[in-house]
């Protein structure tokens, strides 16, 4: 599935001009509020009727300002996920769910109810009403619902901005189950650098109502110029889980590099998603000795951008990209210069649970 979108919308003191070719996969529309997120997710479910523009999913014009084509939202065959979940509250979760269905076209082929039951975990929530559930528990059956129309196309709206941490750590691996094994593309908007990380195989980087950087995730966020401060800057890397220790530690190979996690709830052979975030980096020349911290990543610069007092280094290794937050003194000092020889070091603990992904088969 390839999506493509050309739009152009004037608000009072906005406006909205981008175009870009989404591939398959999970496509994050990502930028501060105000940058025009919801209104492309909007334009593309046909709830804004754009001035000017052209929306192309899986090679069906949904609608084409030239041409005066603009499909109503209930044609379109696309699943939404919004931030509440907007289930009925009259209905069980077996009838939200069977909702969905009873919209999915004749041409579609929607997922199982067995299959998506048991993929959500919600089999016990079936004969329950939407008022008795938690949040998370919501938004699982907000997603089943989606699923169950055959959409060649999910949005979901921040659909985790709503819930607390540990409802985001429920919900964040069943969206990545959605993503790797259903492999139902999504359009999804978002403003939290973790989700992002997470989820994301594409990013759509928007800014003031302008697309200023569209790229594999793993490249668009390990960008110095494009990264954001404190703990939202950071990089993705992949990495195959290779042993569990009896001393509490998880031995991964990055590139053929060894790292070293607390223990994780993965097999040997697991493939993960790791997002390290700039501000657990530190740099040195050559291999440092005597230190407590496990992972040492050798590398080159191939990116320097200032932020302020500090210096944001992007350093190349074999394990992929890594970026740190430095002082300008310490740059100086280490004599930080795209080519420089530097070794990234990083800590072990430093990795919360939410930088972690769920194994990707």
């Amino acid at each position: 599935m390839t999506l493509s979108v050309r739009l152009r919308h004037d608000f009072a003191g906005f406006a909205l001009d981008v175009a870009f070719e989404a591939p398959p996969g999970v496509t994050v529309l990502f930028g501060p509020s105000g940058s025009g997120k919801s209104t492309v997710l909007n334009a593309v479910a046909g709830l804004l009727r754009p001035d000017h523009g052209r929306i192309v999913v899986a090679g069906e014009v949904l609608s084409d300002t030239a041409r005066g084509v603009f499909l109503p939202p209930h044609h379109r065959r696309l699943g939404v996920i919004f931030q509440d979940g907007r289930l009925f509250p009259h209905l069980s979760v077996r009838q939200n769910l069977r909702y969905g269905r009873w919209f999915a076209p004749r041409t579609a082929r929607p997922a199982r109810e067995a299959v998506v039951v048991e993929m959500l975990g919600i089999g016990a929530l079936l004969d329950r009403r939407p008022a008795t559930l938690s949040g998370g528990e919501r938004q699982r059956v907000a997603i089943g619902r989606a699923l169950m129309a055959g959409p060649g196309l999910i949005l979901a709206d921040e659909p985790l901005s709503a819930l607390d941490d540990d409802r985001k750590a429920e919900i964040l691996p069943y969206l990545e189950r959605l993503r790797d094994e259903l492999q139902v593309p999504m359009l999804y908007v978002s403003h939290a650098m973790p989700e992002v990380a997470r989820i994301a195989t594409t990013v759509a980087l928007l800014d003031r109502g302008r697309l200023i950087r569209l790229g594999p995730a793993a490249e668009v966020l390990s960008d110095p110029a494009f990264a954001g401060r404190g703990r939202e800057a950071g990089a993705l890397i992949l990495a195959t889980v290779t042993a569990h220790h009896p001393d509490g530690v998880t031995e991964l190979s990055a590139g053929g590099l060894p790292l070293f996690l607390p223990t994780l709830p993965a097999a040997p052979g697991d493939r993960l998603r790791l997002r390290i975030a700039a501000a657990d980096v530190m740099l040195a020349q050559g291999v440092p000795q005597g230190l407590s911290a496990l992972n040492l990543l050798p590398g080159t610069v191939d990116g320097v951008h200032p932020q302020g007092d500090a210096v944001l280094v992007r350093l190349a290794t074999p394990a992929g990209a890594v970026l740190s937050r430095i002082t300008r003194r310490s740059a100086a000092q280490l004599g930080v210069r795209p080519g420089a020889a530097l070794t990234a070091i990083v800590k072990s603990l430093s990795h919360a649970p939410q930088d972690v992904g769920t194994p990707l088969h």
